[in-house]
């Protein structure tokens, strides 16, 4: 009879320890915890005294337990505060869906043909819309105030939208700029091989393919115009006043009792939409970043 060999048994398969071995609390993660902790709570107790103190009243304010929750919690203050804004947050809204449209369509035009068709004399207008980014806003005012009066035009809407078109081009156009010398140039060889114009491979290949990247410029655009203060002080006029113009009229008052609750509700409705709007979108903020939004 011949021999019947048995197969060998299997060898344990031995487990990735530093795949299947649990996370300790060392000292070190533990003093993460604590930092990042600390750092959350630092930042959320003005956010938590605001929006306790806009609920209660002010006799309840008065007694000076500043974080206390209110014993009796009303929206009148709210109500109050609304009434006072709400001609402000139409005015801003009016501001900045323009000053938010057209230049990010002016910067992505600016950056595609920077980065593709490359103009004579491309990277000294690159470079001059880039200069144009660290130019203070208080050293233009005065110029611009020239000039749009001289135009007929100031403390209109459309010199308000203007000036912020002109300080929003260069950071859109470096954006789009980057976003796109990411993208492969074969890309581009391969539409203009199929006969694609300047327009058409703009308007069909590069902008659907720049979503990431128009929701970071709409991000920065909106919170940037939403939140200025200074040039819808000056160019805005008092018809076309911004929600943060008429917050500062509001919290500023001179006359009268100081209704603190009123003040909290208005400034937690000023900066209401720019928190709801990272809030919602702040995922494709962190992917239009990583897909080369800073990359150059």
């Amino acid at each position: 009879m011949s021999d019947i060999t048995l197969p060998a048994a299997p060898m344990p398969i031995e487990s990735a320890p530093a795949a299947r071995r649990k996370k300790r609390l060392s000292p070190a993660r533990i003093g993460v915890y604590a930092f990042l902790f600390s750092a959350a709570l630092y930042f959320l107790l003005p956010l938590y005294v605001m929006i306790i103190t806009s609920f209660k009243s002010m006799d309840e304010i008065r007694n000076g337990n500043v974080f206390a929750l209110p014993v009796f919690a009303t929206t009148a203050p709210w109500q109050d505060a609304w009434n006072k804004v709400s001609g402000g947050f139409w005015n801003s809204v009016a501001i900045t869906v323009p000053s938010t449209i057209i230049p990010i369509l002016l910067g992505a035009i600016n950056g595609y043909a920077l980065s593709f068709w490359k103009p004579r004399g491309a990277n000294l207008l690159f470079g001059v819309l880039l200069a144009g980014a660290f130019i203070p806003v208080q050293v233009m005012i005065y110029p611009l105030v020239w000039m749009m009066a001289r135009a007929g035009v100031f403390g209109s809407l459309p010199a308000i939208v203007l000036v912020h078109v002109i300080f929003g081009m260069p950071i859109m156009t470096l954006l789009f700029r980057n976003y796109y010398a990411s993208v492969p140039h074969e890309l581009f060889q391969a539409a203009r091989i199929d006969g694609g114009g300047f327009w058409r491979i703009f308007l069909q290949v590069m902008l659907p393919m720049s979503l990431p990247i128009i929701v970071v410029a709409a991000i920065m655009q909106v919170t940037g115009v939403w939140n200025d203060y200074i040039l819808g002080l000056v160019f805005a006029g008092r018809d076309n006043a911004p929600m943060t113009v008429q917050l500062n009229n509001v919290i500023n008052t001179t006359t009268g009792t100081r209704l603190y609750n009123v003040n909290m509700a208005a400034t937690i409705l000023t900066a209401a939409l720019p928190l709801a709007i990272y809030f919602i979108s702040g995922r494709w903020f962190v992917r239009g970043i990583a897909a080369g939004a800073v990359k150059g």
